[in-house]
């Protein structure tokens, strides 16, 4: 199989589809690697690095994509690059289609088969190349929050450790998975005082058992988020619905209780955002304000740590790429149940529930597409 991987464009997003590494191993394997010239810039990896393990090196996306049985990229293909998908190509990277119809329909009009990386399952349940980037993104999260409480910033000028004689800030988090957990943890080795709301009671009694002292939990129904986050110097928006769109957990009319410049850190953005009044953000202009309450919801936020996101990511999603490529998508997807679980679109049909139920699109059952012949 012919792999390709082309620079992302999406505005400041440093991250590349496939590692050097990644490349040596489906070379390997007997495939072919095509990637873009200075697609891994970004994240420290030049040209050199692709070439010296056997990967050919071409000017543009446009050969790319024309030249590739399957596209592996970060983002999901901005609207340049969904109109270079042909019918019969694979491609394989983050989508978030639920909250964006535009790119399913373009995706379903390209005939080709898209597997997303964020609904990939695993057998605890998990979703394990959305795993290595909701850390990053959790440990991300308070960091930029504290910078979005400094006073230049708009915030309110909090510290989150607070010094001597002052406390300090009060950080709840929305959701205790993977980001939840990993924000969390941040946010109290910062010193502050950290409270996570989650509505399942196995994984509080977790989060108790394994953290202790550290933050505390509390059941996450309407009345305590609001309480919560009327308290709150930053609330970070750390819930997911499997390739589903984020509920909305804190309304507009909620912000007039929050105290002023408080920061709302909206790591579901991708998602859709779980704070009413959300919309993305980038890198180059991270932060907003409503009614008073700043607002970080960066739609790529482990972009703003490349490499270290492109090699974990690369980790993660490296035997779902080779078996790809050895196998062929339908036959990959027929041995692993947890890899046709990322099956979202192939040849003009929509294949994920949770998509289809938020675009109100009818779906087609991905298990009868890999048992047909």
């Amino acid at each position: 199989m012919k792999i390709g991987c082309p620079t992302e464009i999406k505005p400041q997003e440093f991250r590349v589809g496939l590692t050097p590494n990644a490349a040596q191993e489906a070379i390997a394997h007997g495939h072919e690697v095509v990637v873009q010239s200075g697609a891994g810039t970004g994240s420290g990896f030049d040209d050199a690095a692709y070439a010296a393990i056997g990967a050919a090196i071409v000017d543009s996306a446009e050969e790319v994509f024309a030249t590739a049985d399957m596209i592996v990229k970060v983002k999901e293909p901005q609207a340049a690059e969904r109109k270079m998908l042909r019918e019969g190509q694979l491609l394989f990277t983050y989508l978030h289609l639920a909250p964006d119809p535009d790119q399913t329909h373009d995706l379903l009009a390209s005939g080709a088969t898209c597997i997303a990386y964020e609904t990939v399952t695993d057998s605890r349940g998990g979703l394990p190349l959305l795993a290595p980037m909701s850390e990053v993104a959790g440990k991300l999260a308070p960091q930029v929050g504290a910078w979005t409480l400094q006073k230049a910033n708009g915030g309110r000028g909090v510290l989150m450790g607070g010094v001597p004689g002052v406390g300090p800030a009060k950080v709840a988090v929305i959701g205790g998975g993977v980001v939840g957990t990993h924000a969390a943890r941040v946010a109290a080795g910062m010193g502050a005082d950290v409270t996570v709301l989650d509505r399942s009671l196995p994984r509080m009694r977790y989060l108790d058992d394994v953290f202790g002292g550290t933050f505390k939990t509390m059941f996450a129904s309407a009345g305590n988020t609001a309480e919560i986050a009327r308290e709150a110097d930053m609330v970070i928006g750390a819930v997911l619905i499997p390739g589903a769109a984020a509920p909305k957990l804190i309304s507009r009319a909620e912000l007039a209780d929050m105290k002023p410049g408080a920061a709302l850190v909206d790591v579901a953005i991708d998602q859709g955002g779980c704070f009413e009044t959300s919309k993305a953000t980038t890198h180059a202009d991270p932060i907003y304000e409503v009614d008073g309450i700043m607002h970080y919801c960066v739609a790529n936020m482990p972009g703003a740590v490349a490499r270290t996101s492109t090699i974990a990511l690369g980790n993660a999603t490296m035997p779902f790429l080779l078996a790809l490529a050895d196998k062929g998508w339908k036959q990959a997807c027929a041995d692993d149940p947890h890899l046709l679980a990322g099956l979202n679109v192939h040849a003009g049909q929509l294949t994920y529930a949770a998509v289809g139920e938020a675009l109100g699109i009818s779906v087609t059952d991905p298990k009868a597409l890999v048992s047909a012949g």
